[in-house]
């Protein structure tokens, strides 16, 4: 590698190191290290590809994709042969508007998302299924486009599509089971609600 494709490769890296991480916790959960690991040292190999710095952290998050769609595969699986079930409708919306589990808020749905800590959607993003949990992390933390994501899990734009569809669904529930479990949502005059609400389920 030339000298000045490392230098630029280095700052690059210790820039995005942060966020690299946290998409690879994301996708990876325990095996986040070894991911942005192996990651770099892809990156280092094709730094050479790099025409336009400014494209460097999507470029950096495109390779760590593929590092962990690669080792699903290597495990034999692929994040389009996972098994398919279809989740249940369920709209967060919806739920807290029935439960009303901030009484006093008028900006409910804002006010209720606002509880979660970075460490709490982390924690229900890992309930979701690998399949599931890549496009929506790909899509709605790290900002990429339905097509690129197809692109960079080798899939066609429709299955994509299907998985954040679902995957939303999987996500909202999930947020609100974690609520309901982490005792989040305050509600001294609506306890007889939520245990109705957990009942319907």
């Amino acid at each position: 590698m030339e000298t000045g494709h490392r230098k630029a490769l280095q700052q690059l890296a210790r820039r995005e190191l942060p966020g690299l991480y946290a998409l690879a916790r994301h996708l990876a959960g325990q095996d986040a290290e070894d991911l942005v690991q192996e990651t770099l040292v892809r990156a280092c190999r094709a730094s050479g590809k790099l025409d336009d710095p400014g494209a460097g952290p999507r470029w950096l998050r495109a390779i760590l994709t593929n590092v962990w769609r690669d080792r699903l595969r290597a495990r034999g699986r692929r994040p389009d042969e996972l098994p398919v079930d279809e989740p249940e409708h369920f709209s967060l919306y919806a739920t807290l508007v029935e439960e009303d589990p901030l009484p006093y808020s008028d900006t409910l749905h804002v006010d209720v998302l606002g509880t979660f800590s970075a460490q709490d959607v982390h924690l229900v993003l890992q309930r979701l299924p690998d399949h599931e949990r890549a496009p929506v992390v790909l899509r709605y933390v790290e900002g990429f486009d339905t097509y690129e994501i197809a692109a960079m899990l080798e899939l066609p734009l429709g299955t994509v599509l299907s998985q954040l569809h679902r995957g939303r669904q999987r996500f909202e529930r999930a947020l609100w089971e974690c609520a309901e479990e982490s005792g989040l949502l305050e509600q001294p005059t609506h306890g007889t609600a939520v245990a109705a609400g957990r009942g319907r389920r």
